[in-house]
């Protein structure tokens, strides 16, 4: 497997990767010391970044409230007199010493 990010190296395993230079290609041959010529990129082992993130979803809830109103009428009764007065006139005739002559 020499091609893609591990060109020029071994990979071993699937579970823990292991990446070794290949003994077929010494390093001469691989960057030749001729001045101007491009080595080709030596590959590290990969890191792992890790990006917690945190998305809010927003969920409506729909809470019905009923307002029940109660009118509670309360009469008060009052009581107030109304006197009332009569008068009555009763005539009463006294007479003293006649008069015979009728």
């Amino acid at each position: 497997m020499n091609n893609g990010m591990y060109q020029g190296y071994s990979v071993e395993g699937s579970a823990e990767l292991k990446v070794t230079p290949d003994k077929s290609m010494s390093y001469e041959e691989s960057c030749p010391s001729t001045q101007g010529m491009v080595c080709p990129p030596v590959y590290e082992c990969p890191q792992e970044r890790c990006v917690h993130r945190q998305i809010v979803h927003e969920v409506p809830h729909v809470c019905p409230v009923n307002t029940r109103i109660i009118n509670h009428h309360i009469y008060k009764h009052t009581y107030t007199p109304c006197y009332t007065c009569t008068e009555e006139n009763e005539i009463c005739n006294v007479t003293e010493n006649p008069c015979k002559f009728m």
